[in-house]
């Protein structure tokens, strides 16, 4: 078997985990590095830390995947120091690549939101909470059904037409068009100075805003009309779910999982109470406070996730969902586990370096 490339790896990655239903703030993907060199050692952590970073100096690696990502901002310079904009630096000096993995991989199925809910022991799991993707628009044209595989099949490899694993999604519907040529106009079909009615395919395709222009140029390089008709609409759709809701076990009340919660995840957990009855229960891995009414609106009576502030408490609470703190990290080391896993099936060589904590956090007592 030949040495795989960080292109595969990544490849790998947005099979299970489509890179298109990252939300759209999260810069996911490659963030250093080059696609065609070797990956023969991949590493997996959980976030860029200095610990992990003297890792890979002393064990160096072709590429390392984190689940949280190192640069959430563009930086105009990359110098040393303790930043990520320094451990940016120390690792392209190392020659270490750099791969996020993050929201694509908390709405994949088996993903973060997944593993935490099976953590914690929820049956009958559905995913609530959309990750609002980046910004997409629908392409809309209107051809003779001669000409529709062509323009389509232009269309898609101008970057249209892909949701999620699936390639080639269109969406077609047969009807009438009109339109009256001037004298001096060359209709390919109809005559000049007439209204004509013509059958027309409508073909709509879906494509990210970065690919507009190249699909737009597509359709007007192949379409057999003298000015081809098109429309363009800015729309959001097919997001991924960032959380799940479950049924915990028989008999549970939020209490007793609030333990649970703490003995699965490891540490103390926070207990905002508004009640005793929990017939569902919503997870979210991370950061959920903006989503406490999203929990609120499936039914659950608790939210799992971290970071909840004192405010967002409260309205849990006023609400009537109790709010279960285990920590930001916390909740993400089923998923990051899972991440290892992912890489370590395919790719031999893989170093887990996941069980490198990265919470800013220590208790004291």
């Amino acid at each position: 078997m030949s040495t795989p490339t960080i292109s595969d790896v990544l490849s790998e990655i947005g099979r299970r985990a489509p890179w298109s239903k990252a939300a759209g703030w999260d810069p996911v993907g490659l963030q250093l590095g080059d696609p065609e060199l070797s990956a023969a050692r991949v590493a997996v952590c959980h976030e860029v830390t200095e610990a992990v970073v003297a890792a890979v100096e002393a064990e160096p690696v072709d590429l390392l995947v984190s689940y949280h990502p190192l640069l959430f901002s563009p930086t105009t310079r990359l110098v040393a120091g303790e930043s990520p904009v320094g451990r940016a630096y120390r690792l392209v000096t190392a020659g270490v690549g750099l791969a996020v993995a993050h929201t694509n991989f908390d709405v994949a199925e088996g993903g973060t939101a997944d593993a935490l809910a099976e953590a914690l022991g929820l049956g009958d799991t559905a995913g609530f909470g959309p990750a609002a993707s980046a910004g997409a628009v629908k392409i809309v044209t209107f051809v003779p059904e001669s000409h529709v595989e062509r323009v389509a099949e232009a269309m898609g490899s101008a970057g249209a037409g892909r949701v999620g694993n699936y390639a080639s999604c269109s969406f077609r519907s047969g009807g009438t068009g009109t339109f009256q040529p001037d004298s001096w106009a060359r209709p390919t079909a109809g005559e000049a100075g007439t209204l004509n009615h013509q059958p027309e395919i409508r073909l709509e395709l879906i494509a990210p805003k970065p690919a507009e222009a190249a699909v737009v140029a597509a359709i007007v390089e192949l379409h057999p009309y003298e000015e081809p008709p098109y429309d363009v609409y800015d729309v959001r759709g097919n997001d991924g779910m960032v959380g799940r809701v479950g049924r915990p076990p028989g008999g549970t009340t939020v209490r007793s999982f609030a333990q649970l919660v703490a003995a699965s995840l490891g540490g103390d957990v926070r207990l905002s109470w508004a009640g005793s009855e929990l017939p569902l229960v919503a997870v979210l891995p991370g950061s959920g406070s903006a989503f406490i009414e999203d929990a609120i609106d499936v039914g659950a009576k608790a939210l799992v996730t971290g970071d909840v502030g004192h405010h967002e408490a409260r309205r849990a609470i006023d609400l009537g969902l109790s709010i279960i703190d285990p920590g930001h990290a916390r909740t993400e080391r089923p998923g990051v586990s899972r991440l290892f896993d992912l890489i370590s099936n395919v790719f031999e060589r893989s170093i887990d370096l996941t069980g490198i904590d990265p919470s800013p956090w220590e208790g004291v007592k």
